[in-house]
């Protein structure tokens, strides 16, 4: 199934390589659950007015909202925390990071769903054997 993705870039120049790259890292996200609904990435640099950094030494900040059915899923960390974007000087490393998170957060939600619907189908044919008593 293909995913309806849209990717953004701010602050920084679109990139082919980027892109394909961020394409690459949302294919695999089907592998841990097929009905996600939508996709939308951003990649962009923060120019912080409070430092001497130009825009281009600043870290890169990705984010992902995975839409699924019942839920948003958000990853991304915070583009004003230093530290947390420590090690975010390189484009590549911030959305192996980022989606290292909403795997796991996927990983997660889909876990979490099929637990319920077992409880639920459990409860169903525990209905149904009463009902034949």
């Amino acid at each position: 199934m293909e995913i309806p993705l849209k990717i953004a870039f701010h602050g920084v120049d679109t990139s082919a390589a980027v892109e394909t790259r961020i394409r690459e890292k949302v294919a695999k996200l089907e592998h841990f659950f097929d009905r996600i609904t939508g996709c939308r990435v951003t990649v962009e640099r923060i120019h912080r007015a409070t430092n001497n950094l130009s825009t281009k030494d600043q870290p890169f900040h990705v984010s992902v909202v995975l839409e699924v059915p019942g839920a948003e899923l958000v990853a991304g960390r915070d583009p004003k925390d230093p530290v947390s974007q420590k090690g975010h000087q390189d484009v590549n490393a911030a959305i192996a990071d980022t989606f290292a998170a909403i795997g796991r957060q996927l990983k997660s939600y889909a876990e979490r769903r099929r637990s319920k619907r077992a409880t639920e189908r459990r409860a169903e044919k525990l209905n149904a054997a009463e009902l034949e008593l």
